[in-house]
């Protein structure tokens, strides 16, 4: 077992930035890819971005890409999401997870996920 827990979410005006974290304990974290996956109301879980086991491989949405970094330090068994330049289109609850499996392939796919967080709310006003 796996337990996820995001924090650091919150309001913010469109343009600014916002760093959320995900902290883990349990298995042991180093081992795995880690995800940031998200969901706005009225609509489906969406890939953020992927690290992984050691972050040297970083994978993210179109979407996001050039205004978030994922990064991670296994010390802390911690995952982060810096998000730069927010859009009110980004509004949404950000969860973590830990992809099944080996830790040196990176998915897009949320049912290649099998531990999540209870989520953060990030909301970006225009």
């Amino acid at each position: 077992q796996v337990q996820l827990v995001e924090s650091g979410g919150g309001l913010v005006q469109a343009g600014g930035s916002l760093s959320v974290s995900c902290a883990a304990s349990g298995r042991t974290f180093s081992i795995y890819t880690m995800g940031w996956f998200r969901q706005a109301p009225g609509k489906e879980r969406e890939f953020v971005a992927a690290t992984n086991w050691n972050g040297e491989r970083t994978y993210y949405a179109d979407s996001v890409k050039g205004r978030f970094t994922i990064s991670r330090d296994n010390a802390k068994n911690t995952v982060y999401l810096q998000m730069n330049s927010l859009k009110p289109e980004d509004t949404a609850f950000y969860y973590c997870a830990v992809k099944r499996g080996d830790g040196y392939s990176i998915s897009w796919y949320s049912y290649d996920y099998n531990y999540w967080g209870q989520g953060t709310q990030v909301t970006v006003s225009s």
